[in-house]
């Protein structure tokens, strides 16, 4: 499980005009029309292009469950892709992000000052280049991990040195040990 991919894409995801299809049929028949065929949806949630195909035709309603997940999953990473694209634009131009967490966060500073890490609850605007770069990595594939430092950057700059406005010593942030992680467009 990706908890910042899956947070960003749940953020996306909010921004959705219309509900993405419930049922197992429509959502089986929604995948045939954006893939093109039975055999390639087969491939994808590897079931048999047999199964597909009673699916479509309503001859089976209820998914085992782990089905049910692969098959809500596939559809939701599909739906609305202009939708989807618009409201990733508008985060990375204009708008930013809001990220709320409660995480174990720390810094790197010089001597004398008080960085232990602690758990801490924070709901930051994070501006839109800080969006663009948390968008454009996990475009790109980027790992967790990745995310992860990316946004400790924006949070070492935006809620640490407040525009570097204060602690401009500040090295580097820590943020481990997420317990709570949600991202708002």
């Amino acid at each position: 499980m990706s908890l910042f991919g899956d947070g960003l894409e749940a953020a996306v995801q909010k921004a959705f005009t219309r509900p993405a299809p419930k049922s197992a049929p429509a959502q089986m028949r929604y995948l045939v029309r954006q893939l093109k065929s039975t055999k390639e949806v087969a491939q994808m949630l590897r079931i048999s292009q047999r199964t597909v195909e009673r699916y479509v035709k309503d001859q089976i309603r209820r998914p085992r469950p782990e089905l049910a997940a692969r098959l809500e999953r596939e559809v939701k990473k599909r739906w609305q892709p202009q939708i989807r694209a618009r409201a990733r634009k508008r985060a990375a131009t204009t708008d930013g992000i809001v990220i709320d967490t409660q995480a174990r966060i720390g810094y790197t500073a010089p001597v004398g000052t008080t960085d232990d890490a602690r758990v801490r609850h924070l709901t930051v605007a994070l501006p839109p280049q800080y969006a663009a770069r948390l968008f454009d990595a996990q475009q790109a594939g980027a790992t967790d991990q990745q995310l992860q430092q990316i946004a400790a950057a924006a949070l070492k700059e935006v809620y640490f040195q407040d525009g570097s406005r204060r602690a401009g010593s500040l090295e580097e942030v820590r943020f481990t040990d997420i317990e709570h992680l949600e991202f708002e467009l």
